[in-house]
């Protein structure tokens, strides 16, 4: 028995839920999207809520019904609340900045990086050392912010380069005479 899979997926208010065979499609004030759910897997709809059971009782079926669940999860938190990775530039003379649709990165590189912003992710820096990537799809926001660390991530001597917010460098001892 799942512990995630048997949780029930809330629907806040505001998103409105439409489940066409196993095709699920949530539209709410960021937007609509939709997830396609395994054959294996019952969509039940309640009041207020969505539950998923297994079909069956294959290792893989139960696999995929926490994952489902999950995914449901965060395909309605994403069209009503969206989500946000921000990323924390420390170095001299690092900075960045949002011109259009792309972000300019100054990371002490002889050139400047021109990262173009995908559809469905917008970046704001509210300051020249911080980047607040944001979007409704959760993979996504992920992966634009990984991205981003990885023209410069943090290294262990000075702690220069681009981290996530909160994140935790390990820091080394330098040579000694």
């Amino acid at each position: 028995m799942s512990r995630i899979g048997s949780n029930p997926v809330a629907i806040p208010d505001g998103v409105e839920m439409t489940i066409a065979g196993q095709i699920v499609t949530a539209k709410g004030k960021l937007g609509e999207r939709s997830m396609t759910v395994d054959s294996e897997i019952e969509i039940v709809r309640g009041e207020g809520d969505i539950t998923l059971r297994p079909r069956s009782e294959q290792r893989h079926v139960r696999s995929m019904w926490g994952t489902t669940r999950s995914l449901l999860d965060n395909l309605v938190r994403g069209v009503s609340e969206g989500f946000v990775y921000n990323l924390e530039i420390q170095g001299v003379g690092y900075r960045a900045q949002v011109q259009g649709k792309t972000l300019e990165l100054q990371l002490g590189f002889s050139h400047d990086i021109n990262y173009p912003i995908p559809e469905g992710i917008s970046m704001a820096c509210e300051r020249p050392t911080k980047i607040a990537v944001s979007g409704s799809d959760k993979q996504q926001v992920g992966q634009v912010a990984a991205e981003i660390r990885a023209f410069r991530p943090p290294e262990p001597y000075k702690g220069k380069g681009i981290r996530y917010e909160g994140e935790y460098v390990l820091r080394k001892e330098g040579k000694k005479k």
